[in-house]
C-alpha cells in the first residue's frame, strides 16, 4: 500500500493568511500579548510557533518567547512501536509558571499528541492557562480535547492521511491530504 496525493488544500498563500488571523485571534482572546508563551510541538509545530511569533510582533510590536517540545517519551504508544523512538530536544529557555501558554501543532485528530504534550508542560511548570493553536483540525478526536485556534477544519476520513509541508522541514509551504491506494 502507498499513500497517493489526493488534494491540496492549502498553499504558501492559505498558510500565511491562516496563521495571521490565528496571531489576530490570539491577541483578541488575550487582551494583548504580555502574558503569552509560544510552545511548538516537534516537529512542524515549532515551525508554526515562530511564524506566529513574527506575525504577533507585527501586530503588536513585542517579542513573545518561543520554546520546542519533544513529547516523545509522553506518548501512551510508546510500547506499541517495534524501533527505538528518536527522542529530540525540548528547548523552552523561560518560564511558563503563571504565564498563558499557546501550544502550536501542524495537525489535530485524536488528541492523543496533545495529552502528551500537556503532560509534557506540567512537568515543566504551572501555566495560568495553556491553548491550543493548529493549523489543521481534522477531527476523528479520540479523547476530549478541542483546538482553541484552527487554520482550516478539514473533515477526513480514517483512510486519508494529512500531510503539512513547511519550508523550514519540507522545502515548500503545502497542506495536502493522501490516501491509501492499493498496489
Amino acid at each position: 500500500m502507498i499513500y497517493q496525493e489526493k488534494a491540496k488544500i492549502l498553499d504558501r498563500e492559505g498558510i500565511r493568511r491562516s496563521l495571521k488571523r490565528i496571531a489576530h485571534e490570539i491577541v483578541e482572546r488575550n487582551k494583548g500579548v504580555d502574558n503569552i508563551v509560544l510552545v511548538g510541538i516537534r516537529k512542524r509545530g515549532v515551525p508554526l510557533a515562530y511564524r506566529l511569533q513574527k506575525y504577533l510582533r507585527e501586530i503588536e510590536g513585542k517579542e513573545i518567547p518561543v520554546g520546542s517540545l519533544d513529547i516523545t517519551l509522553y506518548r501512551d504508544d510508546l510500547n506499541l512501536r517495534l524501533e527505538q523512538p528518536k527522542v529530540g530536544k525540548t528547548e523552552i529557555n523561560f518560564s511558563i509558571d503563571g504565564k498563558d501558554v499557546i501550544l502550536v501543532d501542524d495537525v489535530l485528530y485524536t488528541g492523543r499528541t496533545v495529552r502528551s504534550a500537556l503532560d509534557a508542560l506540567v512537568d515543566l511548570g504551572r501555566p495560568k492557562t495553556v491553548q491550543l493553536a493548529v493549523l489543521i483540525d481534522r477531527g476523528h478526536r479520540e479523547l476530549p480535547i478541542r483546538a482553541d485556534y484552527v487554520g482550516k477544519n478539514v473533515p477526513t476520513s480514517r483512510k486519508e492521511l494529512i500531510e503539512v509541508r513547511l519550508e523550514e522541514t519540507d522545502g515548500i509551504d503545502e497542506v495536502v491530504i493522501t490516501e491509501w491506494k492499493e498496489e
